[in-house]
């Protein structure tokens, strides 16, 4: 099946385009006419470009699981209940895909097997969790489950934007602050006390001198770096060593690698017991689990935990070789793989990491008000100092 985008026209005669799938022009044509639409004019896309015109939000995906799962509990059939979430969808392209999930299931596939012909949006995770809950018969279960995670999720990224972002910014205003002083502030008073002081202490002469560098190479200073980590992050496309080297370094930073690590840690126990309390193999869950790490280090221990695994070593054993995660985390899998209550045991490790995520984001926001006041601080008064100390020789040298 391929992908189109399309010009239509309603019954008002409104215009609106978008992107769907269909086999053909005419399947195309009497889709949209199933929407309300005439066709006007189409074109076939790729993929890609429909990913990014079908941007679907984590809070429509909860609303989505949420009002199927209460449908479905109410004995609507999935046609249906598809059908009503469609005619009340604001997103157009979800709404397209809405419309898409439907003409599948029509032709005859389950509803996992058409979600997974949109993986954009429906994700490995989401799909086998679907596909577990109609084999289990239990589809409504799953559909609350999915919600609560993705609420969860929600939360999850929140935390760490909070985390990455608030740094960032700090880092910025900063440079901004050394750049307007060196730039504006000191080149001003450096020739006003030239004037006054004949020979300038040697700590004077030095920020005068870095001075001149930032205002004839500012440009410089920040294209460099900029640039480098433009061309890091294009040659991390295709270098794999450089991919690992920068997913080692992105777990091992201070403060914020230890809170990135907690989240993936969060992460990956949440979805493993998500997945396994709902009939999915051990060997799947971990396949899966490593498509959502987003981390290269993290995925390639992983894949040694499943070759592990396949190999006949016991799933404690396998994670403990990969002298990756934590004592927690192998002994709560110790303990799961012991009793049969490895979902339980995960769902403790994600508890105790998401505490500990969202106690350590709160302890570096309080932490980089002060510091950052006492770096600028700290900044000023020696920038001040070193301009200011011509002046104080001179004073000091009047005899009154």
């Amino acid at each position: 099946m391929a992908l189109f985008a399309y010009r239509a026209v309603d019954e008002e005669g409104r215009i609106s385009s978008g992107s769907l799938d269909a086999t053909n022009a005419i399947d195309l044509e009497l889709r949209l006419r199933r929407l309300g639409l005439d066709l006007v004019t189409y074109e076939s896309v790729k993929r890609s470009v429909a990913a990014r015109s079908r941007h679907v939000t984590r809070p429509e995906l909860i609303t989505f699981c949420f009002h199927l799962s209460q449908l479905l509990r109410a004995g609507v059939n999935i046609i249906e209940a598809l059908t009503d979430l469609r005619d009340t969808v604001d997103n157009a392209g979800f709404r397209q895909v809405v419309a898409g999930l439907i003409e599948d299931i029509e032709g005859g596939l389950r509803l996992s097997e058409a979600m997974a012909n949109h993986p954009y949006i429906f994700d490995g995770v989401f799909v086998a969790l679907v596909r577990a809950g109609e084999q289990s018969g239990q589809l409504n279960e799953v559909l609350d489950e999915l919600a609560e995670n993705l609420k969860w999720q929600d939360e999850m990224a929140g935390q760490a934007q909070r985390a990455l972002i608030y740094p960032m910014i700090v880092l910025v205003v900063v440079v901004a602050v050394i750049f307007i002083l060196m730039i504006f502030l000191v080149p001003q008073l450096a020739a006003t006390f030239k004037s006054l002081v004949p020979k300038l202490p040697r700590e004077t002469e030095l920020l005068i001198g870095l001075s001149n560098v930032f205002v004839k190479y500012w440009y410089l200073m920040i294209g460099i770096p900029a640039g480098a980590a433009a061309a890091i992050y294009v040659v991390a496309q295709t270098n794999e060593d450089l991919q690992h080297r920068l997913a080692t370094i992105s777990i091992k930073l201070p403060v914020l690698g230890p809170i990135r690590f907690k989240i993936m840690l969060a992460r990956f126990s949440t979805f493993f017991a998500m997945l396994y309390r709902s009939g999915i193999s051990v060997l799947d869950c971990i396949q899966i689990c490593e498509k959502i790490m987003g981390n290269r280090v993290m995925e390639e221990a992983l894949q040694r935990v499943g070759r592990s695994i396949s190999e006949g070593q016991g799933i404690s054993q396998a994670f403990t070789a990969t002298k990756l995660f934590p004592p927690l985390v192998l002994r709560m899998l110790r303990v799961g793989e012991s009793t049969g209550g490895l979902d339980a045991a995960l769902l403790n490790v994600s508890y105790f990491y998401n505490r500990e995520v969202r106690e350590g984001i709160a302890r570096m926001q309080s932490l980089i008000g002060p510091a950052t006041t006492i770096l600028l601080g700290g900044l000023i008064v020696a920038i001040l100092y070193t301009i200011f100390l011509p002046l104080y020789d001179v004073i000091s040298k009047i005899k009154f």
